[in-house]
């Protein structure tokens, strides 16, 4: 009988995989997701000293205010637009995106797109 590995640790392997590629410099930062099932998680790092220049999360008393729901995919889209506006704010204006190792769709595309609309690059 073929044993199944479960869907965290495949999601953790595929990150891994991306982290090989995916590195944030001082000029080009990266913007992390993480999703919980409870809330969304973004920061955005300077993998060269290793420093969190800006995060957002709707675990944050501010944001989770403003949120019906702090799990769902209008949460991740203020999520973005609330981590796009701190790292204007900051003078960030292009990042490398990296998922964490999930799909690419739902409650990370919503995130995503809304900081891109919000101004950052990617």
């Amino acid at each position: 009988m073929v044993s199944k590995k479960s869907r965290s640790a495949i999601r953790v392997k595929k990150h891994n995989r991306m982290r090989n590629r995916l590195s944030g410099t001082t000029e080009c930062p990266r913007l992390a997701v993480f999703r919980s099932n409870n809330h969304i998680y973004a920061q955005i790092i300077d993998d060269t000293v290793a420093k969190t220049l800006v995060a957002a999360s709707t675990n944050e008393a501010e944001i989770k205010k403003e949120l019906e729901k702090t799990n769902n995919v209008d949460a991740a889209a203020y999520v973005g637009k609330v981590i796009a506006q701190r790292a204007t704010d900051k003078g960030i204006k292009e990042v490398v995106f990296d998922r964490g190792g999930f799909i690419y769709q739902g409650k990370i595309k919503a995130l995503a797109d809304a900081a891109r609309e919000a101004g950052l690059e990617f």
